[in-house]
């Protein structure tokens, strides 16, 4: 079978992705082989062949949906034939850290995963996450390249649950795939959504998704925009849908005294941020971070994705496998907005 893999043949021995052939897998007790349909490219995985991202094992590929092609023993409540969705990373949900609502960042939730990456022609699901519930049924009604959405929509539920209340206003730093993803779901909370980026025809594509207040952060400035959208007070949520220190310090800046910044893009390895800490304390701010998904928001993603079509509209970009690196260079270069990959 055809995958895609990281190998160190790279300039400089950095990750390179690199087509090859591999066995199809076969599932041990507990498991399960998909069939890959769909799989969505993540910014992470971006990163990975930049050699950038070290949080989790180097393995492309987690945004997967497809059909089970075999069924290993001992697994109930799955056949061959059936449309699915694996989490890549699940929690042990038993751990002090799991307990205490922090479960992305149990021992366990990175090091699992589906083998050997999404984005091969078949993938193995471990015992891991089939028993914890983590494969998702996809109903008829939502696509492949729907649910290759579930993933992504989901780490972005987590950001926004429980921190957004109906009539705030929220800076969103970036008009990619997880930032436009992020002003659908603020939408149906009553939210007013201010949206940025330096790439014009992101926010192009923002304004024709419906966002009202869309600014060019290469241009203007950013902050003093925002107080004239909120009557001189500031953003009271920002959210960082990019790992760009300028993005960060935008946001800070946008922000109201008591205001939040949520880092949601992956900042690069090193990356350091030069901020005046008094400003912070003086102004009641905090400063949070959102990673990853638990498996009830893969499920509330599977919900919200079924009931808004807008999130369809996301996927511009569609590559097969022997296309990956073109499928890296639209997701790279800004053209694209989400790029699905298919065998």
């Amino acid at each position: 079978m055809k995958s895609i893999v990281l190998t160190s043949q790279g300039e400089g021995g950095k990750p390179r992705p690199e087509l090859a052939e591999l066995d199809v897998p076969s599932p041990g007790r507990g498991e399960l082989v998909v069939k890959m349909e769909a799989c969505g490219l993540c910014g992470t995985d971006l990163e990975k062949m930049r050699g950038e991202y070290t949080a989790s094992m180097p393995l492309l590929g987690h945004e997967a949906v497809g059909v089970v092609s075999a069924v290993g023993e001992g697994v109930e409540g799955f056949k061959e034939g059936d449309r699915v969705f694996p989490h890549h990373h699940v929690p042990c949900y038993e751990c002090y850290t799991c307990k205490a609502g922090d479960d992305t960042m149990c021992d366990m939730y990175r090091k699992s995963n589906i083998h050997p990456g999404g984005f091969s022609e078949f993938f193995r699901v471990p015992e891991w996450n089939v028993s914890k519930g983590a494969v998702l049924h996809l109903p008829g009604r939502v696509t492949f390249e729907e649910g290759a959405l579930i993933e992504p929509v989901a780490c972005c539920l987590r950001a926004v649950k429980g921190r957004v209340k109906r009539g705030e206003t929220v800076l969103v730093a970036g008009a990619g795939p997880v930032g436009l993803m992020h002003a659908l779901l603020l939408e149906p909370m009553g939210a007013e959504v201010v949206i940025t980026d330096v790439v014009h025809s992101r926010l192009e594509f923002a304004r024709a998704m419906g966002v009202q207040v869309v600014l060019d952060a290469s241009k203007d400035d950013v902050p003093a925009k925002v107080r004239g959208e909120t009557q001189g007070r500031g953003a009271d949520l920002a959210i960082v849908a990019s790992g760009s220190r300028a993005a960060i310090m935008q946001a800070l800046r946008s922000i109201r005294r008591g205001g939040r910044v949520c880092l949601f893009g992956v900042p690069s390895k090193g990356s350091v941020l030069d901020y005046d800490i008094s400003e912070l304390y003086n102004s009641g701010q905090q400063i949070v971070t959102s990673y990853g998904a638990n498996d009830a928001e893969t499920r509330e993603a599977l919900k919200v994705i079924g009931s808004n079509p807008k999130f369809a509209r996301l996927v511009t970009h569609r590559f097969p496998l022997a296309k990956f690196n073109d499928a890296v260079a639209a997701a790279a270069g800004g053209q694209a907005v989400k790029v699905v990959v298919t065998p």
